[in-house]
């Protein structure tokens, strides 16, 4: 049996930077495309944000590194670590460009929780 893909369409249901929530009507309206190495976020169906991802097959923890191409994190590089269970993927972005350590966030620190639903179809 093969591990479950991260490819798909994501729709963001939950988010918190720096220890604060983000308002309820700001995560309805994102998601997140994965497909062939290319990640596209969009707000209320427009392309916010996109470019590249590699998955780093660390042992222990599931890594990937953002490549900004377009929009607010064009020539950043972000770490990340996720975890995926069925159609639920959570993902803690390094802002500062440091590998995050665990799935949280704290007053001060630039790390970014996102936890998202698998769009069905």
């Amino acid at each position: 049996m093969s591990a479950p893909s991260l490819e798909g369409t994501w729709e963001l249901i939950r988010a918190e930077l720096g220890g604060e929530a983000a308002p309820q009507m700001l995560a309805h309206n994102i998601t997140l495309e994965l497909a062939a190495g290319e990640y596209t976020v969009r707000f209320a169906g427009e392309i916010a944000d996109r470019g590249t991802y590699t998955p780093d097959p660390a042992p222990g923890i599931n890594r990937l590194t953002l490549t900004g191409v377009e929009g607010p994190s064009a020539g950043r590089t972000i770490p990340c670590i996720y975890q995926l269970a069925g159609d639920r993927l959570r993902v803690c972005y390094g802002l500062d460009g440091r590998v995050p350590t665990a799935f949280a966030t704290s007053t001060g620190q630039q790390h970014y929780l996102a936890s998202y639903r698998r769009r069905a179809g």
